[in-house]
């Protein structure tokens, strides 16, 4: 698995969302099919300028592209922490507003979850 400028030890998905759970991170942001960004079990609606990515972790299938999956670990402004999680390469779970969304989401890696 590739972090974004490291890499960790952690090599699947369902292994870095146990350790995230471990640390009391387990609510999802999801894009609803109105095009909104919620927080699991939340009525908020997220603008991009709301959220930022704290972590991503990137997955590769070991013999098809559609094996491929990214999680966003992610930070709202008041302190939340949540994820997201996409598959990436030939298809998405979302639709193209996804991508215009996540692009406007501010990047602020932290070490903070890197595992080893």
């Amino acid at each position: 698995m590739e972090g974004t400028g490291n890499i960790d030890k952690m090599t699947t998905l369902s292994q870095v969302m146990t350790r995230l759970t471990q640390r009391g991170i387990h609510r999802e942001f999801r894009m609803n099919e109105e095009c909104e960004m919620k927080l699991e079990n939340s009525e908020k609606v997220y603008q991009p300028n709301e959220l930022t990515i704290i972590k991503t972790y990137r997955f590769e299938g070991p013999s098809s592209p559609d094996d491929n999956a990214v999680l966003y670990l992610v930070k709202d402004t008041e302190g939340n922490i949540g994820m997201i999680i996409d598959s990436y390469g030939a298809g998405s779970n979302y639709p193209k507003e996804f991508d215009n969304f996540l692009r406007e989401v501010p990047i602020l890696e932290s070490d903070e979850f890197d595992f080893d």
